[in-house]
């Protein structure tokens, strides 16, 4: 059965920095490209990042600069890192691994919350 634990969301001011985790269990982890995904209120689910499994980033244009995805493979484990965050941010946020770039092949785990307000 595959799960995928999501962790790190807070509450933060805008310019500040989270670091988010998913920690993935019941697939081969390695050999999959990893996603982080997120979905405002009232917004479709977006996918934000893309790590291939040799390590090929990939980011949508309004968060360049200013995520960093990364993959630890022993530990099943994708990561974010948000800086420079900004009320527009503000969405519930999501691993998976994309099948296409509207269709991620596994369900969905019960996501993490990031708010950037003052």
């Amino acid at each position: 059965q595959v799960q995928f634990v999501e962790s790190g969301g807070d509450l933060v001011q805008p310019g500040g920095s989270l670091r988010l985790s998913c920690a993935a269990s019941g697939f081969i982890f390695s050999i999959y490209a990893m996603g982080w995904y997120r979905q405002a209120p009232g917004k479709q689910r977006e996918l934000v990042a893309t790590i291939t499994s040799s390590g090929i980033l990939n980011y949508i244009d309004s968060v360049k600069g200013r995520f960093t995805i990364s993959r630890d493979n022993a530990k099943n484990t994708v990561y974010l890192q948000m800086t420079s965050l900004k009320p527009e941010d503000t969405a519930v946020y999501y691993c998976n691994a994309p099948k296409t770039l509207e269709v991620a092949l596994y369900s969905w785990g019960q996501g993490t919350q990031v708010t950037v307000s003052s």
